[in-house]
């Protein structure tokens, strides 16, 4: 027996961004893979009347600088010295994960995953818009025809919303989150207590 792993995730944050980086050392000392579960951030949002943290933070003096120096230390920690952040943020993902969906259902979840990631955290891409999305997945060597006419399906447009309303229904209000069986952490900051959690349900299997 292993724990289940979830990562739910939608490529905008950049948050997300850092804990798909900081992921895999955590796989490599426990020994258990973790499961990226798309989501859509804005529809998470939408049910439970969320914000954004840009939109949160706005006008709360020292908040926002505080956050931003907690995102600086977790940065230097974990050399993610590749990071830019993205200067057409908050960018529209509703087509990236719904082809993160049809990527994932094809076997070809991490490579496309990866790919995403680092046209958007790293080379600032604008990733709403459908021409550079096929350049992306061409650079990456990824079949970006079928993955984009795949991502129009309307299978996977509803896989999509079914798999916002069910994080939605375990407790998601935004993203990262991680489950690990049924226990649930939010933030790149909770990954430790993520791994504390792997490693007690392992000892406890």
């Amino acid at each position: 027996m292993t724990a289940k792993v979830e990562f739910h995730f939608d490529f905008g944050s950049p948050n997300t961004y850092y804990s798909h980086r900081v992921i895999p050392e955590i796989e490599q000392r426990t020994g258990v893979s973790f499961e990226y579960f798309p989501i859509l951030l804005g529809g998470v949002f939408k049910a439970i009347n969320n914000k954004s943290p840009m939109e949160a933070l706005a006008g709360i003096r020292n908040k926002a600088e505080y956050n931003a120096l907690e995102t600086k230390r977790f940065i230097e920690k974990h050399s993610l010295e590749k990071f830019r952040f993205n200067p057409h943020f908050p960018v529209n993902t509703l087509h990236i994960m719904r082809g993160a969906i049809y990527a994932i259902e094809k076997g070809i979840g991490a490579q496309y995953i990866e790919a995403m990631y680092r046209s958007m955290w790293e080379q600032e891409m604008d990733m709403a818009d459908p021409d550079v999305i096929h350049g992306a997945l061409t650079d990456a060597g990824l079949a970006a025809d079928e993955i984009i006419a795949g991502s129009t399906d309307p299978a996977i447009k509803q896989k999509l919303i079914e798999n916002t309303e069910a994080s939605v229904a375990r407790g998601t209000f935004g993203s990262p989150t991680f489950f690990v069986g049924d226990e649930i952490f939010f933030g790149k900051d909770k990954l430790r207590d993520v791994e504390d959690e792997i490693v007690a349900q392992l000892a406890r299997s």
